[in-house]
């Protein structure tokens, strides 16, 4: 090792790829995805670098054309979950113990090489099997995971570089070391960056992984995990093991080796895993540390001196951008009576114009629900609404499962404030309208903030300043991430941390030092150069 103090250099966010017209990214990226349609993968597990099949199979199929399989992949069982563990541990001491710009090294590399190589791989892969368009993949198979990886790399060394004062005579040190024994990384289909970040970030701080990625994005993160045995990671740091929940998770949550859970995905699933945790509790290790990140029924909420236009454009971007699913995406909006009599024509307008097919057609903005599941959801709550006396669909509601998962941009308006649609997550691209008299702003702030359990992100819009403060002292608890004049989706890592709390979950904040300090176990040091040898205080001597 060097003599040296090493510093990471300060990270720039990556920069988006426009893919015009004509432009060689576009060349490059439509080439990729004719290569990957037209062979069909056998996905393996991998546990200690080792591809594993178990032969019990499930089937990675494009949701835009769900007749179309581009792969199947093995699951894990109760076998494979003891070898993961094995695995892991048997890792965990050198990895662990390898110095921490060795350990950032690999994923600095990781981020040279998904900016580059791989760049087109994770975006075909991501557009394909999670039906994204080419700038929802971009932003976040592309862009975001880059971000993570560097960004994350840096807060490491700004935490190892945290020491502690020290008297004279004294030298205090503190040390950040990995927890004992493995991290659970969950993750769900509809970021590829959140796949790979949340296995990965503790992995950073010197711990391993078990992963188990959502069944719907499996395609994609197995080319997530050749990205990383490219960049170096030594075998069973990370081991994948996609697989039911069931199967998977209850001899993970068993083991007592179990030493934290890194999560994203539905609130039952998270409280039922704090449950297990809460009912295992003597029997583990250490106390496992959780993190997760849940639900969101996030809102834009408008003032009277709004910008309609402004408006009109966060809706439509914050609703209906990769068909609403997204945990931030808008999915209740307020607006007085006066700014709706503005918007609502030119609103529906634009809406009911948006383009929706196949990813491949990059001029469609909006394409297909993850899978069948997510469709019979996502139309039972169109269908209440339709049925309802205290709704109206505005434009959309129509659906079609017979090629591809596609529901249209719907927008319902309700004089309910409690309407089912206005009160549960819905993740799909369902937006409900609530109309409100100019002069009740501050009491419908009030019912914002009380009517969702929720608190993820929320966005406020206003010319008044006025109004803008009153808004964020009202809903300061509504939203971990909230936005003035802006959608309430698109957060940045390095920019705009990200986690919300109540139902939403533990708000550790992806993509800043706050998340990576959940994944290592402080230690201090007191070096004493000048102990003493009497053990009699002065105030002892009465001369």
């Amino acid at each position: 090792m060097p003599n040296a103090k090493l510093n990471v250099p300060y990270p720039c966010n990556e920069p988006i790829l426009a893919y015009g017209a004509g432009s060689d990214e576009k060349k490059i990226l439509k080439a990729q995805i004719e290569e990957m349609k037209s062979e069909e993968l056998e996905i393996p597990l991998i546990i200690g670098g080792k591809e594993v099949k178990t032969g019990e199979l499930g089937e990675c199929r494009i949701p835009h054309d769900h007749a179309h399989r581009l792969g199947k992949y093995h699951k894990a069982g109760k076998k494979e979950i003891e070898m993961a563990i094995e695995a892991a541990l048997k890792a965990r001491k050198e990895w662990s113990e390898m110095a921490w710009e060795d350990r950032v090294a690999v994923f600095l590399r990781a981020a040279e090489l998904l900016s580059t190589k791989y760049r087109p791989i994770l975006n075909a892969a991501t557009m394909l099997t999670q039906s994204k368009n080419v700038f929802q993949a971009e932003i976040d198979s592309a862009c975001e995971l880059i971000d993570f990886f560097r960004f994350n790399s840096y807060y490491a060394m700004q935490i190892y570089e945290r020491q502690p004062n020290s008297s004279r005579g004294i030298w205090n040190t503190l040390e950040h070391r990995g927890l004992e024994g493995f991290i659970f990384a969950v993750t769900p289909f509809n970021f590829t960056s959140i796949a790979g970040n949340l296995p990965s970030a503790p992995t950073i701080m010197g711990n391993v992984s078990l992963w188990k990625p959502a069944s719907s994005s499996v395609y994609s993160a197995y080319y997530l995990m050749k990205l990383f045995k490219e960049a170096g990671l030594p075998d069973g740091v990370i081991n994948f093991i996609p697989g039911s929940g069931a199967k998977v998770g209850v001899p993970v949550m068993k083991s007592p080796y179990l030493a934290g859970i890194h999560f994203t995905g539905s609130t039952n699933t998270f409280q039922n895993m704090w449950k297990t945790v809460g009912d295992n509790i003597r029997s583990y290790k250490t106390y496992p540390r959780i993190v997760g990140e849940t639900g969101g029924k996030d809102f834009v909420f408008a003032h009277s001196s709004v910008n309609a236009k402004a408006l009109q454009t966060a809706l439509i971007r914050g609703a209906f951008e990769y068909q609403g699913q997204k945990c931030s995406a808008a999915s209740r909006s307020y607006i007085p009576e006066s700014v709706w009599t503005e918007l609502k024509d030119d609103l529906l307008e634009e809406t009911k114009n948006l383009k929706m097919g196949t990813v491949e057609d990059f001029t469609n903005f909006v394409n297909a629900v993850i899978d069948k599941s997510a469709f019979d959801s996502i139309t039972s709550y169109i269908d209440f609404a339709k049925k309802s006396e205290d709704a109206e669909i505005l434009v959309g509601g129509n659906y079609d499962d017979s090629e591809g998962y596609f529901i249209e941009p719907t927008i319902i308006l309700t004089s309910n404030p409690h309407f089912k649609t206005i009160e549960e997550e819905i993740f799909g691209p369902v937006l409900t309208v609530y109309i409100y008299p100019d002069e009740k702003y501050e009491e419908t702030l009030h019912l914002c903030d009380k009517t969702s359990s929720y608190a993820l992100t929320g966005a406020i819009f206003a010319d008044d300043r006025e109004a803008i403060v009153k808004a964020k002292e009202i809903l300061r608890h509504a939203a971990g991430n909230f936005y003035v004049n802006d959608k309430p989706t698109g957060a940045v890592v390095g920019q705009q941390p990200f986690g919300g709390s109540r139902a939403s979950g533990t708000n550790d904040k992806a993509g800043d030092m706050v998340n990576l300090l959940r994944w290592v176990s402080p230690r201090t040091i007191k070096e004493n150069f000048n102990p003493p040898i009497d053990y009699r205080y002065p105030f002892m001597n009465e001369k």
